[in-house]
């Protein structure tokens, strides 16, 4: 069975309740929000001391796992039960069977929810068990380029509209955490009230001092052709920590991204873009029209060049990223596409 997310996790539930979830992944604020959704899903508030019971795998015991999961809802519809770092009982074999076992034959009123971690190694059977026997819901974590995005999408949700540059500075700030981010979204909320437009401004009252040059803002200024500010902005993205590797990484999939719109335009462009991206999509379109389909090919020669020289060792960061830049402008120079 295609593991569910959290969004479609909800989604599910309208049709489903019931039977056996397991909840696994990196992101522990989503495998959280999963579990919350689940168990207010299914639980009645005046009946909740009755019918609730959380454990953990690595203090129970397989006779009180069993009694748990037998007990039926007591003046409820439903019973929930969640056995927390389920992976704790992955190397115990009498633990595992035991589990396997219950999963054959639950209570059609119990809603059992399993959470954890599925780590490589010779148990990677125990989880494929756990998948194919539970509903799966996999919570991974976001990339640091899909943070705006995440931020974006949120902040609608929330009825808020959040300015590009507020959601690309609260991300360069706090990163891709995504417990983090929603609280500092929460706090922000709270900060603009009723105006419901949140702006890079506000996220500097609100939240603290934003990076003075984020990566993807550099990105769009390379992209756009806006050389001189681009080089500027260069020396403060390095002097800041970032790496040469990581900007040549970055500015590779801005240009990858700007040669498929020049090469098969917009739906090749929207077809290419990850969920939490496809806001890009008209900002790639425009810088796209700056440049010819030759001109970005050869971009994306220098990048790799750059790649192999920063990965060599020896060689000054600072003076290949310089060179970079250079590089490309001359590329740059060539007619613009119509």
């Amino acid at each position: 069975m295609k593991a569910l997310t959290p969004d479609s996790l909800r989604r599910a539930l309208e049709k489903k309740r019931g039977g056996a979830y397991f909840i696994f992944g990196d992101e522990e604020y989503l495998k959280e929000q999963a579990v919350s959704t689940l168990v207010e899903a299914h639980l009645d508030p005046a009946t909740r001391d009755f019918n609730y019971d959380q454990v953990r795998g690595g203090d129970v015991s397989a006779e009180t796992l069993a009694s748990l999961v037998a007990t039926p809802p007591m003046m409820a519809e439903w019973r929930v039960v969640v056995l927390r770092d389920v992976h704790a009982l992955a190397t115990n074999a009498r633990m595992r069977s035991t589990l396997e076992s219950l999963l054959d034959k639950l209570d059609p009123a119990l809603l059992f929810v399993m959470v954890g971690q599925v780590p490589p190694g010779r148990t990677a059977q125990f989880y494929e068990t756990l998948k194919k026997r539970a509903t799966p819901v996999e919570c991974a974590g976001i990339s640091d380029a899909d943070a705006p995005g995440w931020l974006i999408e949120r902040a609608a949700e929330a009825g808020y509209e959040m300015a590009i540059d507020a959601a690309r500075g609260l991300a360069g700030a706090i990163g891709s955490d995504l417990g983090v981010l929603t609280r500092e979204l929460e706090k922000l909320y709270g900060f603009v009230g009723e105006r419901g437009r949140i702006t890079k401004a506000d996220v500097e009252a609100a939240v603290g001092r934003l990076p003075r040059q984020d990566r993807w803002a550099w990105f769009d200024l390379v992209g756009e052709q806006r050389f001189r500010d681009a080089r500027a902005g260069l020396a403060i993205l390095l002097e800041s920590g970032e790496s040469g590797v990581g900007l040549v990484i970055g500015l590779g999939t801005h240009f990858l991204r700007l040669a498929i719109a020049a090469h098969g335009g917009q739906r090749a462009l929207e077809d290419a873009l990850p969920p939490n991206q496809k806001w890009l999509a008209g900002r790639v379109l425009k810088q796209a029209r700056r440049w010819t389909p030759a001109a970005l090919d050869d971009c994306l020669e220098e990048l790799l060049r750059a790649d192999r020289l920063l990965k060599s060792g020896g060689l000054n960061e600072t003076q290949i990223m310089e060179e970079l830049m250079l590089r490309i402008q001359s590329h740059a120079a060539q007619p613009a596409a119509a």
